[in-house]
């Protein structure tokens, strides 16, 4: 009761969260729960890694590109 106080939410919401039944949290109500319980710090490891955007990768692939030059061969 007293982390589901402290984070401003229902125990029933604590409740779900405790049991892994809370698919549809609100994502306010989430990090108040971790950061009532001290684990906001560890949000980065629910997160998957965000992948490259298209500009940065269009960027690489620039970057990549390099002109082939034929050299005469000797003959």
């Amino acid at each position: 009761m007293d982390v589901a106080k402290k984070a401003g939410v229902s125990v029933f919401t604590l409740s779900q969260f405790e049991n892994g039944r809370s698919s549809n949290i609100a994502m306010a109500n989430m990090v108040a729960l971790m950061r009532a319980i001290g684990m906001l710090e560890n949000v980065d490891a629910l997160l998957p890694e965000l992948p490259m955007s298209p500009y940065e990768l269009e960027k690489q692939q620039k970057k990549e590109r390099k002109r082939v030059r034929n050299e005469k061969q000797p003959g």
